[in-house]
């Protein structure tokens, strides 16, 4: 076998040595899967800060987005190479979680530095679970991290909803025509690519969806067409937060062409109990999905089953990559289930391969254009592009409900956490609430997924195992 030959077979390998020239198309595949999931969390975020009253000017956007993109790549190749006991040394892509967006926006809409604290805090909490998780893996049964997946789609809905409509009822505009017309085509080239697509490219139907959505939007020029639609000029629009407008070179290159990732970009963080707890509820659920996607990168692209080790190591990496995410203003990290799905398909589980796709990330991150182009993305196109992900939550909510069983006793704790969960936070139904303490209201009242967690966990620990 021909050196050439050798170095691409390496890439099938864990540890084999690959050249850099092999290793960086590999490398950039994964980074352009998981590229747009990885910057769209916070921009949802900062738009529930701003209409809450916070500051979020269009520089501190784009720095915060800069950051989510460098942040992903350190946490990225601490998970691929380890320091100590941290990190797995699997083949595993790290980037901003959706799963913790329900609970982000609840915090940020009070202030924007109470979720800073809790990620921070509750980012902590996980990793040192992560350390001890030899002591605790028994805790967390199949059927409670289904539910909790489950709650998490169900809060998500309307999040996906607001932006397809234009942002948020806080617009005399949402749901206008022309937003329709972009979140629509968004939509169907998501579909579109995700059916149609072979191979690796597969993965990159959001990536196709923006591309599309975003040169619609430059095409019909939103911001005068909106007016013409809407009868809003565009004072009026920007005064309520709307970003509809062409492409602003000016603003894109406005913190020049290298920058240096910025901790406490919004100040320091707060400490709030309530938000505190809130976040660790959902960090022990992205454990789950963490544990579910480094035993996934195992069978699926190393044909064997994953180490204690390297799943403490996984989770260790998840929280405490989170608490330096949050120093640097982001939402909390974790494992990216599109990256797991490509090492499985395509059978590329190198770690120096896909270490390269880190270190790009990183780079990436010293470039402010980058976050000031992805800051000019409409919502329209961000609602298209995520409207399909959450609703994939939910489904594989439903999967993993499947794969735990459909027994009595888990169709009992399914049933009723998710019917308590979705009816007691409701619009109008969380009154429910109004006569408990008020830390009680301000965990529980509007948090689908705490209230789901909470009550999956005690059904899962008194109904008995068998009849």
């Amino acid at each position: 076998m021909s050196k050439t030959n050798s170095s691409i077979e390496n890439v099938y390998k864990l540890n084999g040595s690959v050249p850099i020239g092999v290793a960086i198309p590999f490398g950039l595949q994964h980074i352009l899967a998981m590229f747009v999931s990885n910057i769209t969390p916070i921009i949802l975020v900062t738009g529930v800060a701003k209409v809450a009253g916070a500051d979020m000017s269009q520089h501190l956007v784009s720095v915060l987005i800069q950051n989510c993109i460098f942040i992903a790549g350190v946490a990225s190749l601490i998970q691929i190479a380890g320091i100590w006991k941290i990190g797995s040394r699997l083949p595993i892509i790290m980037g901003i979680s959706f799963t913790f967006l329900a609970a982000m926006m609840g915090a940020a809409s009070k202030d924007y530095n109470i979720a800073m604290g809790a990620v921070i805090v509750g980012g902590c909490i996980e990793g040192l679970l992560g350390l001890c998780y030899k002591w605790w893996r028994g805790i967390l049964s199949p059927i409670v991290s289904a539910c909790v997946v489950c709650g998490i789609g169900l809060s998500l809905f309307t999040v996906g909803t607001n932006s397809f409509g234009g942002g948020g009822t806080y617009m005399s505009n949402f749901g206008a025509p022309l937003f329709w017309i972009i979140g629509g085509a968004t939509l169907i080239t998501c579909l579109v690519w995700a059916y149609a697509a072979k191979g690796p490219i597969k993965a990159l139907s959001a990536l196709a969806g923006l591309v599309v959505g975003y040169v619609l939007s430059v095409i019909f020029d939103v911001t005068n067409l909106s007016t013409a639609l809407c009868a809003l000029n565009p004072e009026e629009l920007a005064a309520m937060g709307g970003t509809y407008r062409l492409i602003d070179f000016g603003q894109i290159m406005s913190r020049g062409v290298i920058g240096i990732p910025t901790p406490f970009p919004t100040g320091m963080p707060q400490f709030e109990l309530g938000a505190i707890i809130s976040m660790t509820v959902i960090f022990l659920v992205s454990a789950t999905e963490t544990i579910g996607d480094s035993a996934a990168v195992c069978q699926g692209g190393l044909d064997r089953d994953i180490t204690t080790e390297e799943t403490s190591g996984s989770l260790a990496c998840d929280g405490f990559a989170s608490s330096i995410a949050g120093v640097f203003g982001c939402s909390p990290i974790t494992s990216f289930s599109q990256n797991v799905g490509l090492c499985a398909m395509t059978k590329v589980v190198n770690r120096f391969a896909i270490g390269t796709g880190a270190v790009i990330l990183i780079i990436a991150g010293f470039f402010p254009p980058l976050a000031g182009f992805f800051q000019t993305i409409p919502q329209p196109v961000l609602g298209g592009c995520t409207i399909m992900m959450f609703g994939q939550i939910l489904v594989s909510g439903f999967q993993m409900i499947h794969r735990a069983g459909f027994t009595e006793r888990n169709f009992t704790i399914a049933a009723l956490s998710l019917c308590i969960g979705g009816g007691f936070t409701a619009a109008g139904s969380n009154e429910i609430f109004k006569f408990a303490p008020r830390m009680v209201q301000d965990i529980f009242a509007s948090n689908v997924v705490a209230v789901v967690f909470i009550v999956a966990v005690v059904l899962n620990l008194v109904l008995p195992k068998e009849k």
